[in-house]
């Protein structure tokens, strides 16, 4: 039991001692103010896709059916190598099937109508002839009865005449007549045949749009899901617009982006044609390089979200065939490089009220610090380049002595900040600017010492140049 009681007393020292040591050497660890080039960027997490891809697109002509959207009954795994010709996809052909059957009982109905309106129009051009054939018969009986009447009282051969113009009229209307019906015949016939014809064809093209239900591959590649408007790939269940049919995609994997989004704070950092180093998460000993090719202009919500963000595509350089769409890249945008400048971490920077400091091994030193990324930060004077400051405040913190910058020195940064913030006014366009008034006699040295009284700094123009 005693032995127990002395090996714990000796692990709970060792505990101790050990947690006793790693303090204090956080409390002493020590960095030397580094000097060179400052690079400045926005890090954020992306996804690949491929510069370019192949649709892979079901039936196109759907809307002339007046069906709008479809859904997907079977679908082949995402990432799958297919050849030209290879079955990716079915969709759900019910609707059409249901108006293909419309179309077919309406073409019956035609059918019917077409060979109800041609056994019309025969019965009535087989009366109109009949009638022709009787009213020339008639005619010539009359043209008879004149000739004989040579013989007979004038009143006699007066009525004579008078019936065969009667009968001449009567043949001549009725031959205008069969025209006429002719003509509307032939016109009831093409109608009939027309809308026929028409149903045909949209049967044949409704049959043919069918076999799109099946979708193929139109070329060799890896398959890759199509996403929907919330960012989620399709699945068995899921409905394609017939305004944009795709159901897959073959990705070009020789050309790669990667497509990442900014939030508002950091977006106008961000530019077009700015350097990018990418890093891959599935191979983190990986690394490529890129750039900044679009930028958007307006923003969106994301999900479950209040901020917003902007989507930036990133070009990625190389070419690797490990690379694959929706692996997840780490971009780190260089937005800015400073040459020749002062820098330590950010931890090392103390601030009380406006004033900057670090705990050096003589005590405290204000510092003037600039711009900063996400691990260091510029410092623009208080520290000299190899000189060692601690990374976290000392025990003794309170007891150290503030060495304060020279007034001039803080004043010089102030103005020059004050410069930096002041708008600017391009002197070749002075006398169009609202605000002040200037004599048309006033000479150009008196209108920069009249804009340098307003606080207004001057940009010369092209014109000073």
């Amino acid at each position: 039991m005693y032995v127990l009681s002395g090996l714990g007393i000796i692990i709970l020292l060792i505990i101790w001692l050990s947690t006793g040591s790693s303090g204090t050497e956080k409390e002493t660890i020590l960095v030397a103010v580094k000097s060179g080039t400052f690079e400045i960027d926005v890090t954020t997490t992306g996804e690949l896709d491929a510069k370019t891809s192949e649709d892979i697109k079901g039936p196109s002509s759907l809307r002339d059916y007046r069906i709008w959207n479809v859904t997907i009954k079977d679908i082949i795994d995402d990432g799958t190598k297919v050849d030209s010709g290879d079955y990716v996809a079915r969709l759900d052909d019910s609707e059409l099937e249901n108006k293909i059957q419309d179309e077919e009982l309406e073409l019956e109905n035609l059918e019917t109508q077409f060979l109800k309106t041609q056994l019309d129009t025969a019965m009535t051009l087989r009366a109109a002839r009949d009638e022709l054939v009787n009213l020339k018969y008639n005619l010539e009986e009359r043209q008879i009865v004149v000739d004989q009447s040579i013989y007979e009282p004038p009143a006699t051969q007066r009525q004579a005449k008078i019936d065969l113009d009667k009968a001449k009229r009567a043949y001549k209307q009725a031959v205008e007549n069969y025209q006429l019906k002719l003509q509307k015949a032939r016109a009831d016939m093409q109608e009939v045949t027309t809308n026929m014809k028409k149903v045909k064809n949209q049967l044949a093209d409704m049959r043919e749009a069918k076999k799109e239900f099946i979708v193929t591959a139109p070329k060799s590649g890896m398959l890759n899901y199509r996403r929907n408007w919330n960012g989620k790939k399709i699945a068995v269940g899921d409905q394609v617009s017939t305004w944009d049919p795709v159901v897959a995609r073959l990705p070009n994997l020789d050309a790669m982006i990667s497509k990442t989004y900014i939030n508002e704070i950091d977006i106008s950092k961000v530019k077009a044609g700015q350097p990018v180093e990418i890093g891959v998460d599935a191979f983190p000993e990986k690394h490529y390089t890129g750039v900044v090719r679009e930028v958007a202009t307006m923003g969106q919500q994301m999900q479950n979200s209040n901020a917003k963000v902007y989507e930036v595509i990133i070009d990625v350089h190389e070419s690797d065939t490990i690379l694959k769409p929706a692996m997840t890249t780490k971009n780190r945008i260089i937005t800015a490089v400073i040459d020749s400048v002062f820098y330590i971490p950010i931890e090392c920077v103390q601030n009380n009220d406006s004033m900057s400091y670090v705990f050096t091994t003589r005590g405290r030193k204000q510092i003037i610090t600039g711009k900063s990324n996400e691990n260091e930060i510029i410092v623009k004077a208080g520290l000299e380049k190899g000189e060692e400051i601690y990374l976290v405040a000392p025990e003794d913190a309170e007891e150290k002595k503030l060495v304060l910058l020279d007034t001039a020195i803080i004043n010089k940064f102030k103005r020059l900040e004050e410069k930096q913030k002041a708008p600017q006014i391009d002197s070749s366009d002075f006398k169009n600017k609202r605000g002040f008034k200037f004599d048309k006699n006033m000479s150009k040295e008196d209108i920069q010492k009249l804009m340098k009284e307003k606080g207004v700094s001057i940009k010369r123009g092209k014109k000073d140049k």
